[in-house]
């Protein structure tokens, strides 16, 4: 398990250095979609209501964390529910999209990996067909606050 854990904040860890270090440009979105956005979370209800999920799925708070600095944002997110896998990718894909954020690569194995990006955020999704018929899904989100602030990722004023 906590191998399990090292790895994902491994794989989280990498995906914000790719993201800071991209310098992307700011942009702004707002949901299209009646499905409940990501679990508020003080610091994060304004950045991620553009992440819808399916009723279907609850939070799993223990396998969930995430980080907030004045440059950065992001998580990990942990969900559990009866959702068939395949309908479960379609939604997610169908969802992302209808809220601006662009499919930028996906993986099949025995799990399913898809990656999502927007300018100044990125989003990373694992989907995992669970014990007892109740699938997983793992969000790794990652929204870089420097693009639009004129600052690098330690919050320090950038001369241009």
């Amino acid at each position: 398990m906590k191998k399990c854990i090292g790895i994902k904040v491994l794989v989280f860890i990498s995906m914000a250095l790719i993201l800071i270090s991209a310098g992307c440009a700011s942009n702004k979105s707002t949901a299209g979609s009646d499905t409940p956005g990501l679990p508020q979370v003080s610091s994060f209800a304004d950045d991620i209501k553009d992440i819808n999920l399916p009723p279907e799925l609850e939070w799993n708070r223990k396998n969930s964390m995430s980080i907030k600095t004045e440059s950065f944002r992001g998580g990990i997110f942990n969900y559990r529910g009866r959702a068939e896998v395949m309908s479960l990718k379609d939604f997610m894909i169908a969802s992302m999209q209808d809220n601006k954020w662009k499919l930028a690569g996906e993986t099949t194995s025995k799990d399913i990996m898809l990656a999502f990006v927007k300018p100044n955020k990125t989003c990373m999704m694992v989907i995992t067909d669970g014990v007892l018929g109740k699938t997983e899904l793992t969000l790794y989100v990652a929204i870089d606050k420097t693009t639009s602030g004129g600052t690098n990722p330690f919050g320090e004023a950038v001369s241009r």
